[in-house]
C-alpha cells in the first residue's frame, strides 16, 4: 500500500473503532435504563414475564404502582421497552386494561400470583385475595 492508502485505511479503522466504542457505550447506557441492571427505581419491582408461547417465565419485566382517579394503576414494563397499564379492580377479575382496547386475560398462577396475558405478553403478578 502507498502512504496515502495506508493513511486512509488507518483513518477508516479509527473511525470504525470509534463507532463501535460509541455503540457499546450507548448499549451499556441503555441497558442501565431498561432494566438490564439490578438497580431499580424506588417503588419498582421485578416480575416474571415472557412472550406468549415463548421461553419460560423470567424476572425480566418490572412493575410500578401509580394512583389515578380510577384507582391503582400498575405499569408493567417489558424488556423490549413496551409497557401496559393495568387497573386494579375488586370485582374478582384482578386487573383490567387501564387504557386501550386489547383484552386482558387473567387466571390463577398459584396461591399468591395471577397470570395476566395481554398484547402478546404473559406476566406473573403478585396477588392477594381481599374481601
Amino acid at each position: 500500500m502507498d502512504e496515502q492508502t495506508q493513511a486512509a485505511h488507518k483513518g477508516g479503522m479509527s473511525r470504525a473503532i470509534l463507532s463501535i466504542s460509541a455503540g457499546l457505550f450507548l448499549a451499556s447506557a441503555m441497558a442501565g435504563c431498561s432494566g438490564g441492571s439490578d438497580k431499580l427505581p424506588p417503588g419498582t419491582t421485578r416480575v416474571e414475564c415472557r412472550p406468549v408461547g415463548g421461553a419460560p417465565l423470567e424476572a425480566a419485566c418490572t412493575i410500578e404502582r401509580m394512583k389515578s382517579e380510577d384507582g391503582t394503576v400498575l405499569v408493567v414494563r417489558s424488556p423490549d421497552g413496551g409497557f401496559r397499564r393495568l387497573l386494579l379492580v375488586r370485582d374478582g377479575r384482578g386487573v383490567v386494561a387501564a387504557d386501550g382496547a386489547e383484552p386482558v386475560v387473567v387466571g390463577p398462577a398459584g396461591p399468591s400470583h395471577i397470570s395476566v396475558t395481554v398484547g402478546g405478553m404473559q406476566y406473573r403478578l403478585p396477588a392477594r385475595v381481599v374481601p
